[in-house]
């Protein structure tokens, strides 16, 4: 899978096209601190004196280096998808290989570190459903009264959960087109810029 970068992070990350291996390796190092430690505006500062640069495009460099590494170790990206993804980039050889080098050293541990920081929430385990019909009553010899019950099983960390729900066909045709939407809506890149706003 390949990592959609965005025309902002491309403009962060063109920065170490500029710079010296070395200081790519120690940007590498910041974005890992910033992610375990949080932000050190001093390490913006004093490395912005050293590059003859405003701190600002030190933060932006090493906030860009952070969204590669967490988002590529986020989806697993593999080698061939990682090294295809910077391609876009214009990095050199070495540049790449270095990156490469840092995401494949430290994706296990990024990993640990997201699923710390996320919030755990129910999460969907099973589903399993049933297609009632009601064809007659008493008072009504010829009808069709579809009904479907769900029975929803949820995990949240190791206790499972079950809900029963029942719905008709028309109102589980209604809750698709919803869910299909909030899914479209989170792929879109206004909700993608607000949720890593979110997560600065």
């Amino acid at each position: 899978m390949l990592l959609m970068l965005e025309d902002e992070h491309k403009e962060h990350l063109s920065f170490l096209m500029k710079v010296e291996l070395e200081v790519v390796q120690k940007f590498c190092q910041i974005a890992l601190e910033f992610l375990k430690k949080g932000s050190n505006p001093k390490l913006y500062q004093s490395a912005a004196q050293k590059l003859s640069v405003d701190a600002l495009t030190v933060q932006n460099g090493v906030q860009g280096l952070m969204y590669l590494l967490t988002e590529s170790s986020k989806l697993m990206v593999s080698e061939i998808d990682f090294q295809d993804s910077i391609l876009v980039l214009g990095f050199n050889e070495e540049l790449k290989k270095e990156l490469l080098r840092v995401y494949l050293d430290n994706r296990k541990e990024i990993r640990e570190i997201l699923s710390e920081m996320s919030m755990d929430f129910p999460h969907y385990h099973n589903l399993e459903w049933r297609l009632d019909i009601e064809l007659a009553s008493r008072s009504l010899r010829h009808q069709v009264n579809p009904n479907i019950l769900l029975k929803l099983h949820t995990k949240d960390y190791d206790e499972e959960e079950t809900t029963i729900l029942q719905t008709d066909p028309v109102n589980l045709v209604h809750m698709t087109e919803v869910l299909e939407d909030a899914l479209a809506q989170v792929k879109a890149q206004h909700s993608r810029r607000i949720l890593r706003n979110i997560n600065k």
